[in-house]
């Protein structure tokens, strides 16, 4: 079975092929976003080089072969950065470690073999730091730990796609090129990967495929919390990718196995302007309000609170530039635009996790927009249902709302203003 993107009508293949070839040796191309480089990588386990396949890198790619490498391997390997990681300001912020050849069976470094061969014993861990030359003709580069799901690079999805197939965690990977050296994208990717009978998956695949088959959250603690809307019993719940500490608060007993009607939940972005401090500029603050009236008020459900989520995923300090253009008079989407920030970056992969944790299985979604649906598939989750959040709004906060109306397909009415005022 295959997927479509959806930017582009550019076929990819199933994330677990990819795996399957990369377990037997082989090579994949794999793309990633368009927002981003918007290039395809060839990529490789490292412990699975041969001259051939580094040869097979060399005529199709840039000619620059790097390796994925964790950090405690480059550090066994005495493999400085190249630069520090504050003066990195390369468009990616790509970890680039000083560059290496074999000493012992090759001679100039640049040959086929020879890359090979320093590839090879770059993923051997018995193979120490001695024996390496500086400066060579391989460029390993140190992945951020978390893979893909804390950087959505072919860094990292190199050594992803090594780990998860069951090789050691080391990855090659190189820049395809078109014959007049333009980078190669969208369809001649498809196109050259059935040509050499290559899989082709993107990186957003790759997030999604260890989203749902890898356990990313522990429940950390738990106590009971009365609120003005009533009692509910706080799960904190940790995040294994980078440490983030996200909330459940439950109301009454959301487990499938006690009632197989649908939970009422609420997948709650973190907005610390409007959640704590009152901002009438967004609406935020009174959809969690209203979200945990109605469930108190319904006796079972669940409010999952998503931190991280800050601005749509950008962070609290680009939030606050974004606030700025707006007053500018950009709207939310062409204020994030200008900062050459992504329009929604948000992953509901974690907040699937907790439901799934606390026992839910089916529910009935509190939100206006559709695209939560999406994220939340896809974990053993059922949405029966959807309702909708009109709260109050300031007249602050209408541009707001019906730019992700007009534009990010929120389902929020014409008159979301008097609706909010009659609840």
């Amino acid at each position: 079975m295959s997927t479509e993107t959806s930017r582009e009508t550019v076929r990819l293949d199933p994330v677990e092929e990819a795996i399957a070839a990369i377990a037997a040796g082989g090579i994949v191309v794999v793309s990633d976003d368009e927002d981003r480089e918007n290039e395809g990588d060839l990529i490789m386990a490292a412990d699975a080089a041969t001259d051939a396949s580094i040869a097979f890198f060399v005529r199709y790619t840039s000619g620059v072969i790097c390796v994925s490498l964790d950090g405690d391997r480059c550090a066994d390997l005495r493999l400085p950065l190249m630069v520090p990681p504050m003066a990195n300001n390369e468009s990616q912020g790509t970890a680039f470690t000083v560059t290496v050849d074999l000493r012992s069976g090759t001679t100039t470094g640049i040959s086929a073999a020879d890359r090979a061969a320093t590839i090879t014993a770059l993923a051997d861990r018995t193979v120490p730091a001695e024996e390496f030359n500086r400066p060579g003709h391989i460029f390993p580069l140190q992945a951020r730990p978390g893979g893909v799901l804390k950087r959505a690079g072919h860094t990292e999805a190199a050594l992803d796609l090594a780990r998860l197939a069951g090789r050691e965690s080391a990855g090659v990977l190189c820049e395809l090129v078109s014959e007049d050296g333009s980078m190669m994208r969208g369809p001649e990717l498809r196109a050259f990967a059935d040509e050499h009978g290559l899989k082709f998956i993107s990186i957003a695949d790759l997030i999604r495929y260890r989203r749902r088959s890898e356990k990313l959250i522990v429940r950390s603690a738990e106590a009971r919390v009365p609120t003005e809307f009533g009692e509910f019993r706080c799960h904190a719940f940790k995040s294994l990718v980078d440490g983030e500490t996200h909330l459940a608060f439950v109301k009454g007993d959301v487990s499938d196995e006690s009632n197989d009607d649908p939970v009422l939940v609420r997948v709650h972005s973190e907005c610390l302007t409007g959640d704590i401090f009152a901002s009438v500029k967004c609406d935020c603050g009174p959809q969690l309000h209203e979200a945990m009236r109605r469930i108190a008020e319904h006796g079972r459900g669940a409010v999952v609170y998503l931190r991280g989520h800050e601005g749509r995923g950008i962070g609290i300090s680009h939030k606050l530039r974004a606030y700025d253009l707006q007053d500018s008079g950009l709207d939310t989407v062409d204020a994030n635009l200008e900062l050459g920030l992504p329009v929604d970056s948000r992953e509901y992969g974690i907040g699937a996790q907790i439901l799934v944790d606390l026992g839910v299985r089916k529910l009935r979604l509190l939100t206006n927009n559709p695209a939560k649906y999406g994220g939340l598939e896809g974990f053993g989750l059922t949405i029966e249902g959807r309702e909708a959040l009109h709260v109050a709004v300031h007249p602050e906060a209408e541009h707001y709302l019906k730019t992700k109306r007009d534009r990010m397909g929120h389902l929020i009415p014409d008159d979301f203003g008097a609706a909010g005022e009659q609840q």
